[in-house]
């Protein structure tokens, strides 16, 4: 699989996370935040790690919702994976978002991704150009 043809609205797009390489991560051109069901980063890559300033060494392992970004910590974000994690269903949903930790103000697109069948859920950071 060629990483860089995934972008930030393809179908099927956890999965097809699930299965790229951290270095296939890190070509691609929008943020990945991959987390574990306790919250706890496991990837990001080089195009987050830029736009938001935070070293991938700072980041991995870190719980996402209270360390690395606690902008996210509310009923748009975090509360959703939750909420799929207590049902046992996916997540797939885009939404308008501001994000403010640490930066100015910056408007993005935030995809986020949850499904059952893998331990791994998602915050895609899509940067309006």
């Amino acid at each position: 699989m060629n990483a860089p043809t995934l972008s930030f609205s393809t179908a099927d797009l956890a999965s097809r996370l699930d299965n790229c390489s951290p270095e296939q991560l890190d070509q691609l051109d929008f943020g990945v935040i991959g987390f574990d069901a306790d919250s706890k980063v496991q990837r990001y890559n080089a195009f987050e790690s830029q736009a938001a300033g935070l070293s991938p060494q700072r980041v991995i392992g870190q719980p996402l919702f209270t360390n690395v970004a606690p902008c996210l910590n509310n009923f748009m974000v975090a509360q959703r994976f939750e909420d799929a994690l207590d049902d046992g269903s996916a997540l797939d949903d885009t939404i308008d978002y501001v994000l403010t930790l640490r930066m100015r103000p910056v408007k993005v697109a935030l995809r986020l991704l949850a499904s059952p069948a893998s331990g791994n859920r998602y915050v895609l950071v899509q940067r309006q150009r």
